[in-house]
């Protein structure tokens, strides 16, 4: 379960929403890494980081 989320970037408000739904409803990274995220769209930072967090993302070298 997520317990918390920090931005600090341009485009934060956008962004923040997305996370306090996720802690809201007590979603997983799981839960966010299955989520669809739009490319190119700044959300996708959130997918990827999810993926990261999980061991395997998408756009960042191991």
């Amino acid at each position: 379960m997520l317990l918390g989320a920090g931005i600090c970037a341009a485009h934060a408000s956008d962004l923040i929403a997305e996370m306090a739904l996720a802690i809201e409803i007590g979603a997983t990274l799981e839960d966010v890494a299955l989520t669809i995220h739009s490319h190119p769209t700044y959300s996708e930072a959130w997918h990827e980081a999810a993926l990261a967090g999980l061991g395997s993302p998408l756009h960042i070298v191991k």
